[in-house]
């Protein structure tokens, strides 16, 4: 009789365990420290400078310059400018900067060029680089063309 009253109060508590909710994960608290044009200005801006000064060519006095790099390091340079613009997207989206479903297309249309970008330059391709650009470009002027549009008229 004792053994069948310790079954049966292990029982409830084992019952009672497992219909309790599990604990929720908290979410993260996200600080937004840049406004848009600040993240533009000091993240963004500057990553899109090193990608398009490393890609192409240009014509000259002295004839045809090519842009792309011809070191490890200067490689290694553009596959970090690449990686921090990828990530900018996801900067974009966070609550506190995202204007919407329009915005958030163009925030991943920015990773995903990015992401193209670090792939050619993490196997050294100034052609993939090239094209990369165009379509980083692409990214930024749909974005620009609906949203600074509109800021600039208000």
């Amino acid at each position: 009789m004792h053994q069948l009253f310790h079954f049966l109060i292990i029982g409830v508590l084992v019952g009672l365990t497992a219909c309790t909710e599990p604990p929720q994960a908290t979410q993260p608290q996200y600080e937004v420290v840049t406004d848009i044009h600040h993240t533009m200005e000091l993240i963004i801006d500057p990553a899109t400078d090193v990608i398009w000064s490393s890609a192409g060519s240009i014509i000259t006095a002295a004839g045809e310059q090519d842009l792309a790099p011809t070191t490890a390091e200067e490689w290694a340079k553009v596959e970090s400018a690449a990686a921090v613009l990828a990530e900018s997207g996801n900067l974009l989206m966070m609550p506190g900067r995202s204007a919407g479903s329009d915005w958030n297309e163009y925030a991943r249309g920015l990773i995903s060029s990015g992401k193209l970008a670090m792939v050619a330059a993490e196997q050294q391709d100034a052609d993939a680089l090239f094209d990369a650009g165009g379509l980083i470009y692409q990214a930024c002027l749909a974005c620009h063309n609906q949203y600074l549009v509109e800021q600039d008229t208000q």
